[in-house]
């Protein structure tokens, strides 16, 4: 499959690219990016070519992925999807939910295929271990936590990124945990219901229903000391209480080209994968209730 990879930024350079190079299904035909001089940098990294104009480069391609902020990859990826490339998205597929209905829309007008990255859904232990829940079922309660110092003093590639400034925790590290409860919990049917309080600094904390009567709580974070910093998840029900195994930092390549992997499955006329654009749409939706309730950051 002929990929193009549109953005220029640390995803795209650490995870995405070298995961497109290293795949052996796969060919990088080339990289756009909203600047020029970073998609030639980032080209002559990987070995391929840049493109000045992004519709040259989703002529020559069969899919492409996307490392962009959530407010430019809706308009791109509609762009793509018309000209006939399937879709490897990045969480969340857009900041507002009007804008991820168009992407649906446009995906299923055009046929293609599509699958967003949540890396604890596609890196193999969280992955295992959500199926595995998802079959024991009966589960009465979840309390998650996605604690992080991206902002909060710990030097890293994205601590500068300013839609992760200015959209906080909920936005950026939320997606990863509802790609977790949805599909063990099921769907939170009633967004009425949807609880949010903001703590210090970008701190959110949630609590939402779920279809089958499951609460679960959920706290957000890119502000807290490195000394505060966690990712846990923790289900109780019947079977007990079980939690989900501790997230390995390295594995996003690898998790990554499980994703690629499951693109290639869909576009070859295999099922939708359960990451696919639609569950992507719903986890802005519940995401934007969610600010919605816990108001304006202070």
């Amino acid at each position: 499959m002929r990929f193009g990879l549109l953005g220029t930024g640390p995803w795209a350079r650490t995870t995405q690219g070298p995961a497109l190079i290293d795949h052996p299904d796969t060919e990088l035909v080339g990289v756009w990016g909203r600047r020029p001089e970073a998609a030639g940098e980032l080209a002559g990294e990987l070995g391929t070519a840049a493109f000045t104009d992004v519709d040259e480069l989703l002529e020559a391609c069969d899919a492409v992925t996307v490392a962009l902020p959530p407010h430019v990859q809706p308009e791109l990826a509609i762009r793509a999807a018309r000209a006939g490339c399937h879709l490897l998205l990045d969480k969340p597929v857009a900041s507002e939910p009007a804008d991820a209905r168009r992407l649906v829309a446009a995906v299923e007008e055009a046929g293609v295929a599509s699958v967003v990255f949540f890396t604890l859904r596609f890196a193999p232990e969280p992955a295992e271990w959500i199926a595995e829940q998802r079959e024991v079922g009966g589960w009465l309660t979840a309390r998650a936590q996605w604690l992080s110092a991206v902002l909060g003093g710990r030097e890293s590639a994205y601590s500068a990124s300013p839609w992760r400034r200015e959209r906080g925790a909920l936005w950026d590290v939320g997606p990863h945990i509802l790609s977790v409860l949805l599909p063990v919990l099921g769907d939170v049917t009633d967004v009425d219901r949807i609880a949010a309080v903001r703590g210090p600094g970008d701190t959110v904390n949630l609590l939402l229903p779920h279809v089958g009567g499951a609460v679960s709580t959920v706290t957000l974070s890119l502000t807290v000391p490195p000394e505060a910093a966690v990712v846990e998840a923790e289900l109780r029900g019947p079977a007990g209480a079980v939690r989900l195994p501790e997230r390995d930092r390295g594995v996003a390549p690898l998790a990554f080209g499980r994703a690629i992997g499951a693109l290639s499955e869909a576009a070859r006329g295999g099922e939708p994968h359960p990451c696919d654009v639609r569950f992507g749409a719903r986890v802005t939706e519940i995401l934007a209730v969610a600010e919605e309730r816990a108001g304006k950051r202070g």
